[in-house]
């Protein structure tokens, strides 16, 4: 066994760096990971390029990734239904289970979670963007053998809109309208469509991921870079019941406040870099607005892991380049330039 992963590390803004990690002894009742695959996700980029997202600051070195996937090599102690060679997806999330939010059910929300590659605490939890990294035996999720690593990567970001469409209530035969065509947002019209959403639409401000959202099934498309008189066009001919705010921003908030209907539901799922967005409050009081957050996931993460395995969602269909680990701070300037890449997805190779 290997003495030290090569991990994808963040020191500062734009300052990513490929390090060799000495790995120390694994604790008893840890499992030791191969990496497989892992999806470059929207705070990766946030974190590359501000080293922040959110509220959530760097202020050490911190190894990003946390959708990831790949092969139990070692474990330390007792894994029930886990053995050395079992191909997992791997949850991010390592929830504490007697916390306020845990008892009620709501794990994302725990008060003691530990999430990797987040900044979240002090000291960082580290990622999985390594060559090897270590988990607990709960966050590893077997796959069948036909499940790519590639895929089963994804499960985080399915969950996560899973998550959020469980967030708008009873959608279906509703429609909705998802400001935001990038990943999180086309997986979001996956689930919203699942979960019997009528008729949706997506709105951006770049042609090339709208295009993708027409590929992937959107019931239309709108590009609001030079206004939204087709968004209220449509919104006064059928008013939007849902709204999905994926893009993080004050635009897309106020946005998707303004065109849902009185008494409509907004989900706020993005993440603003600088952690604070201005939010017309009138329109949410006199419209009757339910202005609800969406933040991870909880048990959804075993539901997405099934839907990817049984070909309910094809996660794959978003990839638009897989890069080898090894060259992880281009592959996240690739993932950047929205003109050339929807998802971009690191391999072990």
């Amino acid at each position: 066994m290997t003495s030290t992963a090569l991990a994808a590390t963040l020191f500062g803004p734009e300052d990513l760096r490929m390090i060799e990690h000495p790995l120390d002894k694994l604790a008893d009742g840890m499992v030791r990971i191969r990496f497989g695959a892992g999806g470059i996700c929207g705070s990766d980029m946030h974190y590359f390029r501000h080293a922040r997202t959110g509220d959530f600051v760097v202020k050490s070195p911190l190894v990003l990734g946390h959708e990831i996937s790949g092969e139990v090599v070692e474990i330390s102690g007792t894994a029930a239904n886990l053995k050395v060679g079992d191909r997992v997806a791997v949850n991010p999330s390592r929830w504490c289970g007697h916390c306020v939010a845990c008892r009620e059910g709501r794990p994302n929300l725990c008060e003691n979670i530990y999430f990797m590659g987040s900044a979240s605490k002090t000291p960082h939890m580290q990622g999985g963007f390594a060559n090897y990294f270590d988990a607990i035996p709960a966050q590893c999720v077997k796959i069948p053998d036909h499940v790519s690593y590639q895929a089963a990567a994804l499960a985080e970001p399915l969950a996560v809109c899973l998550h959020a469409v469980a967030r708008a209530g009873k959608i279906d035969g509703k429609r909705g309208i998802i400001f935001g065509a990038g990943p999180i947002g086309l997986l979001t019209m996956l689930a919203a469509h699942r979960a019997g959403m009528a008729d949706i639409t997506v709105a951006d401000i770049a042609p090339a991921p709208l295009a993708f959202a027409t590929k992937l099934g959107a019931s239309h498309v709108e590009n609001v870079a030079g206004g939204e008189e087709g968004l209220k066009a449509q919104a006064a001919a059928r008013p939007y019941d849902v709204a999905f705010e994926v893009s993080g921003t004050a635009a897309g908030l106020a946005s998707a406040i303004g065109i849902v209907r009185r008494g409509g539901v907004v989900v706020q799922i993005g993440n603003l870099p600088g952690g604070q967005i201005p939010t017309p409050s009138n329109a949410v009081m006199a419209k009757e607005i339910d202005l609800r957050g969406s933040f991870r996931f909880g048990f959804e993460f075993m539901n997405a892991v099934e839907l990817i395995g049984n070909g309910s969602v094809d996660v794959l269909s978003l990839v638009t380049a897989e890069r080898p680990l090894s060259t992880a701070p281009d592959a996240l300037r690739l993932a950047l330039d929205r003109s050339q890449s929807v998802k971009v997805v690191l391999t072990a190779n």
